[in-house]
């Protein structure tokens, strides 16, 4: 089977709403076994979000160059629209790592990122005021950060359990004085574990994978997020074997404070929730076995964190599984 899952990127939370980890990248089979040699997975991802108090005030502040001590009167929302091109190759190893199978992959993306900044937005020392009316928009194309990850992953019987570790390399289209990015401007690592369950007899299928993100300080701001969690989840039914339905969840939570923050946004926690469906269907192509899986989150319960909806078109290549062996036929008069 294939984990219906594509790979990290940029997403929105922590620092001026943009964080390391997309939720939503993990999904169902995600801790079932691959088959061994190269696989190929593609994933088109679309999101609309919007936000406004204190994560339209750290944006305007970043960009706007203005100084972190002031106090910050706002009435503005901020929107972004995104439509990106994940490319993940993997491979799976034959030979055991630790009783498991090891993957190991790496995640380029390019894309293109529109964001706009509408409002008025004072800021105030003591003895001057400054305001700021009107409307501010930024595109971006291009490409953004690279994404390594490896994966372990353990069968046993209808139960399936993984780990993994991956992390961002900061080489992606960023400028801390622009509203739109395609990078986040700093490095990250982030791990954890995850568990699936499925029956094949009954078609019955629940994943659930776990992490923790920590952040590095980013250099160009001197902004530093907290720790981030974050838990993917779906539940599916095979209909036949190439057919599944089911639904996908998600929910990120910043566990601890930013480093470098305005004042007035206080700890800045982030967090989210989302659900939504999904359907998949498996099949055979040129030699090898295609997954095709199309998912779609509503966002809720944000809070310091640009919120709305995002869907997932992926399409995954690897090695078909291997034909089940001849059964010896007893010969009878």
């Amino acid at each position: 089977m294939l984990a219906a899952y594509g790979a990290p990127g940029p997403a929105a939370a922590d620092e001026g709403g943009v964080s390391f980890w997309l939720p939503g990248t993990f999904g169902s089979l995600a801790a079932v076994p691959r088959e061994v040699g190269w696989a190929m997975n593609t994933v088109y991802y679309h999101t609309s979000v919007s936000a406004s108090g204190a994560v339209a005030a750290a944006r305007q502040i970043t960009i706007g160059g203005l100084d972190r001590t002031v106090n910050v009167s706002l009435d503005a929302k901020l929107k972004s629209d995104v439509d990106l091109l994940l490319l993940n190759p993997t491979y799976t190893f034959a030979t055991p790592v630790l009783g498991g199978q090891l993957t190991i992959g790496m995640t380029a993306i390019a894309g293109r990122n529109h964001s706009t900044l509408d409002g008025i937005i004072t800021a105030g020392v003591p003895g001057f005021d400054v305001s700021r009316a009107g409307s501010l928009s930024s595109t971006v194309e291009g490409f953004g950060d690279l994404y390594p990850m490896a994966a372990l992953r353990w069968n046993m019987g209808y139960n399936n359990f993984m780990t993994y570790v991956t992390g961002d390399i900061p080489v992606g289209a960023y400028n801390s004085r622009r509203l739109a990015n395609l990078g986040i401007g700093h490095g990250a690592i982030d791990g954890g574990a995850g568990y699936t369950y499925f029956n094949p007899q009954s078609g019955l299928e629940f994943s659930a994978v776990s992490g923790l993100t920590y952040n590095f300080t980013n250099e160009s701001t001197g902004y530093r997020s907290g720790i981030d969690w974050h838990l993917d989840w779906g539940a599916s039914k095979f209909l036949t074997k190439q057919l599944q339905i089911g639904a996908v969840g998600y929910v990120y939570q910043q566990l601890t404070a930013d480093s470098g923050a305005l004042p007035i946004l206080g700890d800045n926690k982030s967090r989210v929730a989302a659900v939504g469906p999904q359907i998949g269907y498996m099949f055979p192509i040129a030699g090898q076995q295609g997954y095709l899986n199309l998912k779609g989150y509503y966002e809720f319960e944000a809070d310091r964190r640009p919120s709305g909806w995002n869907t997932w078109l992926t399409f995954s290549i690897s090695s078909a599984p291997p034909a089940p062996a001849p059964t010896a036929r007893m010969a009878t008069k």
